[in-house]
């Protein structure tokens, strides 16, 4: 136990996003320092790929993937190690190149001429080269033509990382990947074992690696306090590596575990094993808990008082349980937050990527944006499938655009980069409208994006608006294109609402992104026809730029998974739960296989992205299944119809 102030460091675990940092360090960072804490932060997601992809990284991956036995090398591998000397000679630059360091590389890599190119690279053969109508032409000529060469070189050098990252998972760990790293072990998982056998496997060099770093960053910032930030199921292992090494090293420092995935999934938390490797896990926004933690190490409470904070209890009988303390107490209000700080992140170093083509998907992976949320918690909180019963969903504040706009520009001045990504689960559009005069008043020259719900507010004078202020993009959920089922999902919107909404963010030259869904209760394969017409005529009216599809799943804090008869299914019980609670399986009478639905829309979305497809009829993308897909019952021209009705008051 602390006997002075502490020294709080907040760490980002592996893996979380490697073209910009994880926002919530940033913002614990900020709160912290605003009230006097001495508090650091570092991300070791970032510097895990970068010690990893050096030439050393690479020699020492080739010496794992050796050791294989040759039979058991997959493709990846043996492309690694027939073209290694290339790999290790260009490794370096890359990434130089994917900083930002080294722009003129661009023109060798977008030649083809300099990396070396592995599986992934035949992705590239699918494309048709329409500006040369020949075999042996560009198959990147559609997309980059003669100018893009930044970009062109980008997107290969990001398929040729990808590469690398195959070769890791592979030879070195079969859990690696820079999204979802070793994410059974902690997604939904009603059991610590899987973690726990994990956890004491020997290192593999991406477990010797995050050590190293570990204790490279102890030594740097000698703290008191660490706080791990797990966002993601794919965060945990590594973020309990660390913990690991901590606890190894100086068993004296307190570890806390907060975020996203432990403030969704471990709400009844019973396994005392994790506190062997943290000392804490605390629920929602963590100001208050951190607040009410630090007071309690520095003697200016009692531990009685801890505010929405797991801890271990041990008993006489040398048995331990889990207890969870709640002293009641009102969280920080929104407004006085404060602002986040991304100082200690090495924002020069950070990869941006181009792992997809189109223009608006691209968004999430390329370049580094400063994250900001406009508002905290959803101002609707009503549809069906969405955690509405959690903190981040359920409790609804704003800050004024005074104070965003402060934010905005103490950000800019901080960091030197203009570009922000509105984190909301739905941007308020009232909040968005006050943020934009702000902006415009005070003639401050950002770019920004955000998450929405499609709502008619966003009229076209409310779109330019937006865009006058600095807004690129939008993205949203549309969900099921139908009307049945966005009315079942309490979502708020229709089909027509949302195609005047859209075209009037794309008529101001605003790109849109539609969150759709499959597999929903009572979803039958027509609705699932039926709704890929509604997206095709949505691309082909230039409505939306770019999609998603992704398969449904019931959640134990969703209004599904809290009532499950209201939409038809029942839900299949669980096994007794002592760590990870979150998705539940159900049986939905229709018995419609939706994974091989999901097959033919995700064809199907990838190739509208792409501008491909959108003449075919819908029942092409799902000629692989069993029995054939039926006729949609969709008017071919229902939303260029609903574009030039009048709206209805």
């Amino acid at each position: 136990m602390t006997t002075h102030a502490p020294r709080v460091l907040s760490l980002i675990p592996p893996m979380t996003q490697l073209n910009t940092p994880y926002p919530s360090t940033a913002y614990i960072t900020g709160f912290l320092r605003s009230r006097g804490v001495d508090a650091v932060q570092a991300d070791l997601a970032l510097a895990l790929v970068l010690k990893l992809f050096t030439p050393a990284g690479l020699e020492a991956v080739r010496g794992r993937a050796l050791a294989q036995p040759e039979a058991q090398r997959s493709a990846s591998v043996h492309a690694f190690l027939d073209q290694f000397d290339r790999y290790r000679g260009t490794i370096g630059p890359v990434i130089a190149f994917l900083q930002g360091r080294d722009a003129t590389l661009a023109h060798r890599i977008a030649a083809r001429e300099l990396l070396p190119e592995g599986p992934r690279f035949s992705a590239l053969e699918v494309y048709v080269d329409a500006a040369l109508g020949e075999e042996g032409g560009d198959p990147l000529a559609w997309a980059f033509g003669a100018l893009g060469v930044q970009d062109k070189a980008r997107h290969i050098a990001t398929l040729y990382l990808n590469d690398l990252a195959d070769v890791l998972r592979d030879a070195v760990d079969e859990r690696f990947a820079f999204v979802r790293y070793a994410e059974s072990l902690a997604s939904s998982q009603p059991s610590f074992e899987p973690m726990a056998a994990a956890l004491a496997a020997p290192f593999t060099l991406v477990d010797e690696v995050l050590h190293t770093l570990t204790l490279a960053t102890l030594q740097q910032h000698k703290p008191d306090v660490v706080l791990l930030s797990v966002p993601f199921p794919g965060a945990l292992y590594a973020a309990l590596r660390i913990a690991q090494t901590i606890k190894g090293q100086n068993p004296h420092i307190t570890i806390a575990l907060g975020g996203g995935f432990v403030n969704t999934e471990l709400r009844e938390l019973a396994e005392p094993r994790l506190f062997d490797l943290v000392d804490y896990v605390t629920l929602d926004a963590g100001e208050r808990p951190l607040l009410a933690l630090l007071e309690f190490l520095d003697r200016k409470r009692s531990r009685q008082r801890l505010v929405r904070t797991f801890v271990r209890e041990a008993h006489e009988d040398g048995a331990a349980t889990v207890k969870y303390i709640n002293f009641i107490e009102p969280d920080v209000p929104f407004e006085d937050v404060g602002t986040p700080t991304w100082d200690g992140l090495p924002l020069e170093r950070y990869l941006s990527l181009l792992d997809m083509l189109n223009p608006m998907h691209r968004l999430w992976s390329d370049g580094r944006w400063n994250k900001l949320t406009v508002a905290h918690g959803c101002y609707w909180k009503k549809c069906s499938f969405c955690d509405v019963s959690l903190d981040y969903i359920s409790r609804y504040e704003t800050a004024s655009a005074s104070t965003l706009a402060d934010r905005i520009e103490a950000i800019v001045n901080e960091t030197g980069q203009t570009g922000f990504h509105f984190v909301d689960e739905a941007a308020p559009p009232k909040a968005l409208k006050a943020l934009a005069d702000e902006l415009l008043r005070r003639q401050l020259p950002v770019s920004w994006w955000g998450n929405i719900r499609f709502e008619k507010t966003f009229t076209p004078e409310l779109c330019q608006q937006l865009a006058d202020s600095g807004c690129i993009a939008m993205s949203g959920g549309l969900e099921v294109a139908s009307d049945r089922l966005l009315t079942l999902m309490k979502k708020g919107v229709s089909v027509e609402q949302v195609a005047r909404v859209t075209k009037g963010f794309s008529d101001a030259g605003i790109l849109v992104h539609a969150y759709l869904m499959y597999g929903f209760p009572t979803q039958t394969v027509q609705d699932t026809v039926d709704s890929l017409e509604y997206v095709r005529q949505l691309f082909e009216n230039g409505c939306i730029q770019s999609g998603f599809f992704h398969r449904f799943s019931c959640t134990v804090h969703s209004p599904v998974g809290l009532d499950p008869a209201a939409y038809g299914i029942e839900l299949v019980p669980l096994p007794e739960v002592t760590f990870a609670k979150n998705d539940i399986g159900f049986i939905d009478p229709t018995g419609v296989d939706h994974d091989a639905l999901g097959i033919g829309l995700r064809k199907a979305i990838y190739n509208y992205m792409h501008g491909i497809g959108l003449d075919e009829d819908v029942r092409a993308w799902f000629s692989h299944l069993h029995e054939p897909a039926p006729r949609t019952r969709v008017k071919r021209h229902f939303i260029q119809r609903a574009l030039d009705r009048p709206e209805r008051a």
